[in-house]
């Protein structure tokens, strides 16, 4: 499946939820959103009926995000019923790792093929902070029951300047130490994440590069833009996200599709359409992809974040956690 200028769209993100047990200080606001009611959110049904309509059409891979996916009930039975699709080759899933351990061994056995943990801090102080009440013992603890079950792990890391800029090399160190990617991510100004103060990915480069060489990597698999290196000891890789300073819209092949059925083109513009309605009047599926077709034809050329949005209609205003990560 192609857009307007050729871009093969074959990764989708799936949003199950926009419920999450953290209150992340850059992701929502610490008296939390306004949530849906769970009469609006896409069922397991509705999810792989959109999963069916875009393996048709040429999408391979599909991520599981939310909110935090896992605290919606039975997550790995919406595993199992994607990875049974015909085209699906890999599912993956972006969680906060909090409830990860009492369901990796569901997950796996569903066939979760990866695992990217968000882990913005090795500090329990700071991560307690930034997340608003979270135990950095559950997360630390789930990567490494990930690791130990051979589930491809990856760690998703945003350095924020006045927060956690000084623990870049411990990072580092966990690369070092550890058979996982690292991948430092450009703080994205979105909802909340607007009021804080981003480091691009060339200036981590510079910083570990004072006391570490790192040497280009290729062996790392996944489907997303991050450049990986690796140290002279690595066990593990590390990596950069840059979607800011080294905009790569131009090799984005991907889509979402919002807990509550919006087919979402592109992480900035509000621009897509809503499938709910046709799915429960009860499509087909050749009209599903006909009309998923056609949307993605319209997926706009690049996002704008870096430019201003005072006479801009289309951007979208939600926070993070009402998207999708």
């Amino acid at each position: 499946m192609k857009d307007k200028v050729g871009r093969e769209i074959e990764y989708l993100r799936i949003s199950i939820t926009d419920r999450c047990n953290l209150r992340c200080a850059y992701c929502m606001p610490e008296s939390g959103i306004k949530l849906m009611d769970s009469s609006e959110l896409m069922t397991f049904e509705e999810i792989e009926k959109v999963v069916k309509a875009c393996a048709a059409l040429g999408v391979s891979k599909i991520r599981i995000t939310g909110g935090e996916p896992l605290v919606r009930k039975n997550a790995s039975a919406l595993v199992s019923k994607i990875k049974a699709v015909e085209g699906i080759e890999e599912v993956s899933m972006t969680t906060n790792g909090i409830l990860l351990n009492e369901q990796l061994s569901e997950l796996i056995a569903a066939g979760l093929d990866r695992v990217n943990i968000s882990l913005d801090t090795l500090h329990s102080d700071r991560y307690y902070e930034i997340t608003r009440g979270g135990e950095l013992s559950k997360v630390l603890s789930a990567v490494d029951q990930s690791i130990k079950a051979g589930l491809i792990t990856k760690l998703n890391t945003v350095i924020i300047r006045d927060f956690n800029y000084d623990e870049l090399m411990d990072f580092v160190k966990l690369a070092e130490d550890l058979p996982v990617s690292v991948r430092f991510i450009e703080l994205m100004p979105i909802g909340q994440g607007k009021d804080y103060k981003s480091v691009t990915t060339e200036e981590i480069r510079k910083t570990i590069l004072k006391e570490r060489q790192l040497e280009p990597f290729s062996q790392v698999t996944g489907n997303g833009p991050a450049v990986y290196y690796k140290t002279e000891s690595s066990k593990g890789s590390i990596g950069f996200i840059s979607p800011l300073s080294h905009e790569f819209c131009d090799s984005c092949n991907r889509i979402r599709f919002t807990a509550e059925g919006f087919l979402k083109l592109c992480l900035h513009w509000n621009l897509g359409i809503n499938l709910k309605a046709a799915l429960r009047r009860g499509c087909s599926l050749m009209e599903l992809s006909k009309i998923i077709e056609k949307a993605v034809r319209e997926k706009p050329n690049h996002h704008e974040f870096m430019m201003s949005m005072d006479n801009k209609v289309d951007y979208d205003t939600r926070k993070m956690v009402q998207i999708g990560g």
